[in-house]
C-alpha cells in the first residue's frame, strides 16, 4: 500500500548511484538534514556532527543485521530435464533453517521444479505464496552451511539506480554481525567507529537490536504488497530493553537508527515479545511508545517508510522538508544522505 499524500517529484540525478567512498566522501561525512519534530524547522549539516544534536544520556539503537548477497543464479530442472538456464533467484525472507521465500525473476517455475545453483547447492520449489509472485523454496543445506554457500555464490540485490555492481562490503554497516538481511539496513551505513567512540565519550549510549530486512520490491506491479504482508524476523535482548527503560525513566531520548529499528522496538512494546516476527505497520495514527527520534535515509515517493516517518512528524512538515532536500541536492537511497528527525 503506497502513501498517496507523500508523493513528490524526485529528479533522477538525486538517486545516489555510487557509494559515498566512490564519490570521495567518507561514510560519516555524508550530508545530514536535521528536522525538528515539533516545529518542522530544518538545519543542514554533515553526519559526523551528529553529537551536536544529542544530549548526554540519550540512547541510539541500531540494527546489527548483516546483508547477505541475496541474488543467486540457477539452472531450472523439471522432471530431470533442464528447462531454463540462468534463472535469477532473489531471496526474500527466511521462513525456517532451509526454507526461504524467493522471487524467481521472469521464469515460469512451479512447485516440484529444482533450482540448481552449483554442484554443491540446490533447492526445490515447494509452494507458491498466495496473492504474491513469491515462491517457497527448500535448500539442500541449512544454517551456517547454507549461509556459507550463499556468500560464495550470491551477489547483492541492486536496483536500477545503481548503475554498476559493488562488492558486498559496500552494502554493510560497520557493526553488521548477524547475517540475514536481503537488503542493507541502510540508516546505519553512515556510522564510523570514530563517530561511535566520540558519542560514547560524550556519554551518548549505543546499543543494537536485530531485524532481518525482507525484499522490498517484487518487480511485478500487479501485486501490491501491503506493509502488513511484509513479515520480518527481529530479536531484542533483555539487556537492551532494560537500557531503553532506564533511558526513558531518566527522561532521556531513545533514537532509532532506521525504520527497521522502529519496527522492532514498537513491535516489542506492543506485544511484549522480544524476539519473533513482526508485520507491524506504522503510520501517522500510530502512537509511538519507544522511539523519540529517528535517523533515516531519504525515501522514494510513495514509499511506505514515509508513512512511518509521519508518525514522528506531520506529513506537511515532512513533505516541506523533503522539498527542501530536493532543492538542496541531497542524495537518496542506501548510498545517499541522512535525515535526523528529533
Amino acid at each position: 500500500m503506497a502513501t498517496r499524500a507523500l508523493d513528490f517529484y524526485l529528479p533522477n540525478e538525486l538517486n545516489a548511484s555510487l557509494p559515498p567512498e566512490k564519490r570521495g566522501v567518507r561514510r560519516d561525512h555524508v550530508r545530514m538534514m536535521v528536522l525538528d519534530r515539533a516545529t518542522g524547522d530544518i538545519k543542514h549539516d554533515h553526519f559526523f556532527q551528529l553529537a551536536d544534536y544529542l544530549e548526554p544520556g540519550d540512547l541510539l539503537i541500531a540494527n546489527n543485521s548483516r546483508t547477505i548477497p541475496a541474488v543467486l543464479h540457477a539452472n531450472c530442472i523439471r522432471d530431470t530435464e533442464p528447462i531454463i538456464p540462468h534463472v535469477e533467484v532473489r531471496l526474500a525472507r527466511r521462513c525456517q533453517e532451509a526454507l526461504w521465500e524467493a522471487l524467481i525473476v521472469a521464469a515460469p517455475v512451479k512447485p516440484g521444479d529444482i533450482l540448481e545453483f552449483s554442484s554443491e547447492l540446490s533447492a526445490i520449489v515447494i509452494a507458491e505464496k498466495g496473492n504474491s509472485p513469491l515462491k517457497v523454496i527448500e535448500f539442500t543445506k541449512q544454517g551456517t552451511e547454507l549461509f556459507n554457500s550463499i556468500y560464495a555464490l550470491g551477489e547483492p540485490i541492486r536496483y536500477e539506480y545503481i548503475e554498476e555492481p559493488w562488492d558486498l562490503d559496500y552494502y554493510q554497516t560497520i557493526f553488521a554481525s548477524h547475517p540475514g538481511s536481503v537488503e542493507m539496513p541502510s540508516a546505519g551505513r553512515a556510522f564510523s567507529w570514530e563517530l561511535i567512540f566520540k558519542l560514547k565519550r560524550l556519554n551518548i549510549h549505543f546499543d543494537f537490536i536485530q531485524l532481518h530486512t525482507g525484499l522490498s520490491y517484487l518487480i511485478d506491479d500487479t501485486y501490491q504488497q501491503s506493509p502488513e504482508e511484509n513479515i520480518e524476523e527481529y530479536q531484542i535482548s533483555e539487556q537492551t530493553m532494560d537500557r531503553i527503560r532506564q533511558t526513558k525513566a531518566a527522561g532521556k531520548r531513545v533514537i532509532a537508527v532506521g525504520t527497521t529499528v522502529v519496527r522492532a522496538l514498537e513491535s516489542a512494546a506492543r506485544s511484549g515479545v522480544l524476539s519473533g516476527t513482526t508485520n507491524l505497520y506504522i503510520d501517522q495514527q500510530y502512537p509511538l511508545k519507544i522511539a523519540d527520534g529517528i535517523i533515516s535515509g531519504f525515501h522514494e515517493p510513495q514509499a511506505s517508510h514515509l508513512d512511518m516517518l509521519s508518525a514522528f512528524v506531520s506529513e506537511q512538515h515532512l513533505l516541506q522538508a523533503y522539498n527542501h532536500a530536493i532543492v538542496a541536492g541531497y542524495l537518496w537511497h542506501e548510498f545517499g544522505d541522512m535525515n535526523l528527525i528529533l
